[in-house]
C-alpha cells in the first residue's frame, strides 16, 4: 500500500494487518479515514508486517496462489498471540504530532540483496529481550514465545507525510535521543508481535521470492490515520511522562 499503492500482489508476499479495516493495495487517504478500526480507542491507523509460517509441510490456503505459493512462501501462516502497538517520547525533546496520512516503513523487505544499510529486523524470544537478532531466527526454549520487535523512525522533517523512496521524510534520532538539524521529534512507533512456536519447529518470514525468507528482511509498515484529538491526546500524554492507553 505504501510501497506499491493500486498494484495487485505487489508485495509478492501476505501481511498480518491490525488497525484500519480498509488497508490493501488501492486504500485512499479519504477511504481510510472513513474505515472502521480493530483497535478499541477508535485509531484508525494501518499496521501492518509480513506473516510468519511454519515449515512443516502444511498446505495453506494460499499455497497456489499469487503472493503465497506460487511466490515460495509456503507452510502453516502461524496467527501472532499477541500484537502490542505502542508509542513512546524522545529522550532529549518534547515530541510534536505526526501529520495526519504519515506514512513510515522501518526495515528493508529487499536487504538481503539492497545490503543492511536499512535493515532494522530484530527477533528474539521473550525472557531474553536483551538479546536482539538481526540475521538469525531465534531458537527459543520451552515456554518461551518468539518476538518481533519494530521500532520506527522519530524524528521527521516537519513538512512532508511521505517521500519519493518513502524513508527521506524521517529519520532515526542519534545515539543521544536527538533528531538531525532541521527535524522534529515525533511519538515513536514500536510493533511487538510474539507467536508460540515449538522448541525446534522451524519458521520463516514471507519474503520477495529472490529474498529467500532471509530474517534480515523483516520489514514493518505505518500509516498514521488517528484522528486529531486522539493525536494530541497521546502528545499530550507522552510528553507529561505517563502511561497512557
Amino acid at each position: 500500500m505504501i510501497v506499491a499503492p493500486g498494484v495487485s500482489n505487489g508485495a509478492h508476499h501476505m501481511h498480518d494487518y491490525v488497525g484500519n479495516r480498509d488497508t490493501d493495495a488501492f486504500s485512499t487517504n479519504d477511504g481510510l479515514a472513513a474505515a472502521g478500526t480493530t483497535c478499541t480507542n477508535g485509531d484508525r491507523s494501518t499496521h501492518y508486517w509480513p506473516v510468519l509460517r511454519l515449515q512443516d509441510g502444511t498446505k495453506e490456503v494460499d499455497a497456489d496462489a499469487p503472493g503465497g505459493g506460487t511466490e515460495g512462501n509456503i507452510g502453516r501462516i502461524l496467527r501472532p498471540t499477541t500484537a502490542s502497538i505502542t508509542f513512546r517520547g524522545s529522550a532529549v525533546s518534547k515530541v510534536v504530532a505526526m501529520p495526519k496520512f504519515l506514512r513510515i516503513i522501518t526495515g528493508d523487505a529487499k536487504a538481503f540483496t539492497n545490503g543492511t544499510a536499512n535493515a532494522n529486523a530484530s527477533w528474539s524470544c521473550t525472557g531474553f529481550e536483551n538479546r536482539q537478532l538481526k540475521d538469525k531466527y531465534p531458537l527459543c526454549p520451552k515456554g518461551s514465545k518468539v518476538v518481533r520487535t519494530f521500532k520506527f523512525q522519530s524524528c521527521w522533517d516537519g513538512k512532508n507525510a511521505d517521500s519519493a523512496n518513502h524513508r527521506t521524510h524521517v529519520a532515526f534520532a542519534d545515539a543521544n535521543g536527538a533528531c538531525a538539524k532541521g527535524f522534529k521529534a515525533i511519538p515513536q512507533l514500536i510493533q511487538r508481535i510474539t507467536y508460540k512456536v515449538a522448541p525446534g519447529s522451524l519458521f520463516a518470514v514471507d519474503s520477495f521470492p529472490e529474498q529467500l525468507h532471509k530474517p534480515v528482511t523483516d520489514h514493518g509498515d505505518f500509516i498514521n490515520v488517528m484522528s486529531d484529538s486522539l493525536m494530541k491526546k497521546a502528545v499530550k500524554c507522552i510528553n507529561t511522562g505517563r502511561k497512557c492507553g
